[in-house]
């Protein structure tokens, strides 16, 4: 079948209508866009014709304002700036129930993880040349600048209370959600969208989908995941993954890069070594429950490498995944969860 749909950064959705007419004469496949959280978003709800379209996409830009107002660091009002701006370590923070409830997933990932995935890694990320600092120029960091800014980055550096509020253990402690923050704004909108009475759906923020019910069809979603090589087109698929329920999440490293002395440093940094990954992964996709998990564990695993990210994705019950590493002639190799090809289309 011809892939068709809107292509995003990492994956496109594969749609029915146009290439199975014969499936479309009941309910219609409606699509809303826009952009959020520094991307765009893509929405496809299958529904009949009585349904306020404008009313429904209001809300929905509604839902997703209030969430990047809350965890956007490049609004300085929002509600992570302002943590992020506070020095005291004796003054509780309070905070809105979204940001609450993406601190307990980050939580979450990061004990998971065993550190390895890190929200408060943001002063390597800039040392590094990824942030908002700008590239580096000409050389990398020396080794004392990068354990400076390691002796900042931890996530037990913030106590997290169920009540409502944060409290720094380090003055300097910062916290940055955007691995994790679009995978909410997905969850989140599919909530909105339940909450209409919707069935059969997916959304996709910058990449990050869930998927509810069925397309028109009347077959699973389709969701092709980008070949993990500079240079290729969004449209070369790699993988075409079936979802049902299930969230989809894909990181890679082939996009954000440089090189300085014939040696390439990607932009995601291991926080307990305060160096980038060199670890040969280019991309790694999780399938979970909610895209939030799946989110911040695609991250992870890019860091954990293939035969740690796997030992974990094949512990957690409901959780699969594919870890990407180019060998050193180029070619790619897939690293897979037992149960993950279940989801793969031949």
């Amino acid at each position: 079948m011809k892939a068709l749909g809107a292509i995003f950064f990492k994956i496109f959705i594969i749609t029915a209508c146009a290439v199975l007419p014969l499936a479309c004469g009941g309910p219609k496949e409606h699509s809303l866009a826009g952009e959020t959280m520094g991307t765009t978003y893509h929405i496809k709800v299958v529904a009949g014709q009585s349904v306020d379209w404008k009313a429904v996409h209001q809300m929905i830009e509604a839902r997703l304002a209030q969430i990047n107002q809350s965890m956007s660091t490049f609004r300085p009002d929002s509600e992570i700036s302002r943590f992020n701006a506070m020095t005291r370590t004796d003054e509780p923070f309070p905070i809105s129930a979204d940001f609450l409830r993406v601190m307990l997933s980050a939580r979450e990932i990061h004990r998971l993880s065993q550190g390895a995935w890190d929200g408060t890694v943001d002063p390597l990320v800039d040392l590094w040349g990824f942030g908002k600092s700008g590239p580096l120029k000409n050389s990398i960091p020396p080794a004392q600048a990068i354990e400076r800014a390691r002796r900042q980055v931890g996530f037990n550096l913030i106590d997290i209370s169920v009540n409502g509020y944060l409290t720094k253990k380090s003055p300097h402690v910062t916290v940055d959600l955007a691995s994790i923050a679009k995978g909410y704004g997905v969850d989140q909108i599919a909530v909105l969208l339940n909450g209409f009475g919707f069935k059969n759906y997916l959304v996709e923020i910058g990449g990050e989908v869930y998927a509810a019910g069925r397309r028109p069809d009347g077959q699973n979603w389709r969701v092709g995941i980008s070949r993990p090589q500079a240079g290729a087109a969004p449209e070369d698929v790699y993988k075409v993954v079936r979802l049902h329920k299930a969230a989809l999440a894909t990181s890679g490293d082939y996009r954000n890069f440089y090189r300085i002395d014939g040696r390439t440093y990607a932009h995601i940094i291991d926080p307990r070594t305060g160096y980038p990954l060199q670890n040969g992964v280019v991309s790694a996709s999780v399938v979970a429950d909610n895209c939030t998990l799946a989110d911040g564990l695609a991250t992870a695993l890019m860091v954990m490498g293939p035969k740690q990210g796997v030992a974990l994705l094949d512990r957690l019950s409901g959780v699969e995944g594919m870890i990407v590493v180019r060998q050193p002639d180029g070619a790619l190799e897939n690293f897979q969860s037992q149960g993950i090809s279940a989801h793969f289309e031949d």
